[in-house]
């Protein structure tokens, strides 16, 4: 029995669908995380080009949209565990530019900017009341990296009653086989996934218009 076949055997892999009101939440698209050298890799890059179509249909849609960077004081005081196992995230401060939102998705007045210290974009933060304040119901997730900050996004957004929707060329990892393997674990349990283009149709569909 294949994998997949197991999975629904047991019943996973159910598609949760879009609410009335999406929003959406870009995750780490920073310079450090667009830098090989630094935190990239992967397919990181590929995601980031994708994502600038992705923004450009949110706006057109008028979704709310939310942005995240990790940023830590200057002196690392503030650090914690995240830092422990990965103590090169302590670069990422204010006065780096590493931790700046990359140019070519960065965020319009409206827009909101989410500073955050541990892999969700939703735990220690005002990202749940704010989409919750836009009357967001659905949250498509772009972002870095599949198997950290957008996992742990995505079962937040999940625990806090907003529908994931991961948008698979979108989300990159500095390794293909943790990025591979986290999309198809969020399939099977805590969010849908799919391609911009499988959106866009979706969404267009939805709301009796022509597909592109």
């Amino acid at each position: 029995m294949s994998d997949t076949a197991i999975y629904r055997t047991q019943g996973f892999g159910q598609e949760l669908g879009f609410g009335a009101s999406p929003g959406l939440v870009i995750v780490d698209f920073v310079a450090g995380f667009a830098d090989p050298e630094m935190f990239g890799g992967g397919n990181i890059a590929d995601a980031i080009e994708a994502t600038v179509a992705l923004l450009a249909f949110a706006r057109q849609q008028r979704w709310p949209i939310a942005m995240t960077r990790i940023v830590f004081a200057e002196d690392g005081s503030n650090g914690n565990l995240f830092t422990a196992k990965v103590p090169g995230l302590l670069a990422l401060t204010e006065a780096n530019p590493a931790s700046r939102i990359v140019a070519q998705l960065a965020p319009l007045p409206g827009e909101l900017v989410v500073d955050k210290r541990l892999p969700s974009a939703f735990f220690d933060t005002g990202l749940a009341a704010w989409l919750t304040q836009k009357e967001v119901d659905t949250t498509v997730i772009a972002g870095c990296t599949t198997s950290g900050c957008i996992r742990a996004s995505v079962l937040d957004a999940m625990n806090c009653g907003f529908r994931p929707m991961v948008i698979s060329d979108c989300v990159g990892d500095r390794a293909q086989a943790p990025h591979d393997a986290n999309l198809f674990d969020m399939k099977e349990k805590y969010a849908d996934v799919m391609t911009s283009h499988e959106l866009y149709r979706a969404l267009l569909r939805r709301d009796g218009r022509a597909t592109v």
